[in-house]
């Protein structure tokens, strides 16, 4: 049975309909808005609803500093576009980012401010900065999966919330099962929903889009502006599949990098020039075999798979080589429970590409590879250290919140500051073991407060 199933209506007709469905059902929306080609669509998509019925959305837009200046100045014209109908939230704040072409600089910061002198473009005039407060769970360093989780639970403020996301089926396997699945929360159990925290739900609207349907929209709708750098890729001669915006550093996106010496020459050595490893990953990142660990690889006359991967470790820089040798004794932790006494030199190559026996030989494919999390032996990226400070300190708002719904407040005592003559409330004493007691100070003067003078 097929887990498509198609019918007599169009794309954007059937696009429309989910758009207006979700304005129905939920009265707080916003945009995930990156500048790509799905992105802009939905959110025109979105945008001519919203207009119509005279609502505002927000808009949340993730800025990774390291990326085309085409893309940045698209996602300003369609911002100052629909300007009169949202509420705009472009973040240029510190975020922890993955490098995947260098071994001694495995990850970056994007708008480090230690390095502004070196940031690929200045911030947006527009954009939200280190000195904007409303974000009080912000903690730099955060990671783009993170921050926007934690964002969507902030702007919904415990009301029922809808993101509109442009991601498509056929763009991968992933992303197909993000839509296909039934193991998972849904609004109105929709399909083309997914749970993300609390009351928010992702909205894929284009979910059934193909690449074509994209620039059908355009064509149909030419005044519908779209981000010119698929123009410069298109006369490059790059395919219409492989036509993608994303960080230019990561494991995936490294691909694309060489693209920007072509497209965009003055972005090209800002780029190579703000990480560790760009532009020899550039060079190389084509290459199959050892050079990148993609394909099949081959191990030096006379090592086994064992010693060669020893070999590959000795080579590289204390922290990262530590890195990998944790990961790796967790990965023959997991196998010896098994029932694997040593791990084989190399297994059937059938069973190693389905992650089905362990080897030397897929350990050694990580490290030709650089595969920072291990992904290629079955692991994932665990949470930052910054996304661990924050569930702490979540922790222990909530933990202050339930004590004092337990515990009525205490009347005011005269206890004045004597540096700025504000009076103090001590309503909130220790809490149980766990929180975190302290006197809150109530900016008030006496007079306001309606104490006697």
């Amino acid at each position: 049975m097929s887990l498509k199933n198609y019918t007599n209506k169009s794309v954007l007709t059937a696009a429309k309909e989910r758009v207006a469905w979700t304005f129905d059902q939920v009265e707080k929306v916003y945009v995930s808005f990156s500048g790509g080609k799905d992105s802009t669509v939905m959110m025109h998509l979105v945008m001519d609803e919203a207009i119509k019925r005279d609502r505002k959305v927000g808009v949340l837009i993730v800025d990774l500093e390291a990326q085309y200046q085409a893309t940045s100045d698209h996602v300003r014209n369609m911002v100052e576009h629909y300007a009169d109908h949202i509420d705009l939230h472009w973040f240029c704040l510190p975020m922890k980012l993955r490098n995947g072409v260098s071994n001694f600089e495995p990850t970056w910061t994007a708008w480090d401010p230690e390095k502004e002198d070196m940031w690929v473009r200045p911030r947006p005039d527009i954009a939200i900065g280190p000195d904007d407060r409303r974000y009080d769970w912000y903690e730099p360093g955060m990671e783009f999966e993170e921050l926007v989780v934690e964002w969507a639970e902030w702007y919904a403020e415990g009301e029922p919330c809808a993101c509109f996301v442009g991601i498509r089926a056929d763009e991968s396997l992933n992303r197909f099962r993000t839509i296909a699945v039934w193991d998972k929360g849904m609004l109105d159990n929709k399909r083309w929903t997914t749970h993300v925290v609390d009351n928010v739900y992702n909205v894929y609207p284009i979910y059934d889009w193909r690449t074509a349907d994209i620039w059908r929209y355009h064509n149909v709708f030419p005044n519908k502006a779209h981000n010119p750098i698929y123009d410069l890729m298109h006369k490059a001669g790059v395919p219409l599949s492989q036509q993608r915006l994303c960080q230019p550093y990561g494991d995936d996106q490294r691909k694309g990098l060489w693209l920007y010496h072509i497209l965009e020459p003055h972005t090209w050595f800002k780029l190579i020039s703000r990480v560790n490893g760009a532009n020899s990953g550039a060079f190389y990142i084509q290459e199959r075999g050892n050079v990148t660990g993609y394909g099949s690889i081959t191990k030096p006359e006379g090592h086994t798979w064992e010693s060669f991967t020893k070999l590959l470790l000795a080579t590289m820089p204390d922290v990262t080589r530590e890195h990998y040798e944790k990961r790796f004794m967790s990965f023959m932790k997991g196998w010896r429970g098994r029932g694997y006494e040593a791990i084989p030199d190399e297994a059937p190559k059938v069973l190693e590409d389905k992650h089905w026996a362990p080897s030397w030989r897929r350990l050694a494919k990580v490290l030709l590879r650089n595969d920072w999390w291990c992904k290629g032996l079955g692991m994932q990226q665990p949470k930052s250290d910054a996304y661990g400070r924050y569930l702490q300190m979540k922790k222990d708002r909530k933990t202050r919140e339930a004590y004092l719904e337990q515990r009525p407040a205490e009347p005011l005592v005269n206890k004045v500051d004597p540096d700025t003559n504000v009076w103090l409330m001590l309503d909130i004493p220790d809490a149980p073991e766990g929180g975190h007691g302290s006197e809150v100070g109530v900016t008030a003067t006496r007079a306001e407060r309606g104490q006697p003078k």
